[in-house]
């Protein structure tokens, strides 16, 4: 069974950082595309990171400069590095995997199968 289990939410300061981990179960992730999205009450989700099977990334460009995202693949492990947070970044964040569409590895990417419980991230000002 397929499940990606998040971790690392929490609230801090602006200017703050914090690390997300999303733990991939049942599938190796090393040949997906693995992506971060968030989501505020009455707005659209909204991509905000993704890495694919080569490790190529790419961002929304709201948070371009200040999140990194990686894998681990021993660890069969993503993580969302996020620095410089800012209140405008209050979410609750998800991570996602898609093994099926390589060209489609792009942060909004419609395309994601799989979905973790998501993990709240507050920023105070």
């Amino acid at each position: 069974q397929v499940r990606l289990v998040e971790s690392g939410g929490g609230s801090v300061q602006a200017g703050g950082s914090l690390r997300l981990s999303c733990a991939a179960q049942g599938f190796t992730a090393t040949s997906y595309c693995m992506g971060w999205f968030r989501r505020v009450p009455g707005k659209e989700r909204e991509g905000v990171a993704t890495i694919d099977s080569d490790g190529k990334t790419a961002y929304a460009d709201s948070v371009k400069g200040r999140f990194t995202i990686s894998k681990d693949n021993a660890e069969n492990t993503q993580y969302l590095q996020m620095n410089s947070l800012q209140p405008e970044d209050i979410a609750m964040y998800y991570c996602a995997a898609e093994p099926g569409v390589p060209y489609a590895c792009y942060p909004g990417s419609p395309y994601f199968t799989y979905w973790g419980q998501g993990t709240q991230v507050n920023v105070s000002s």
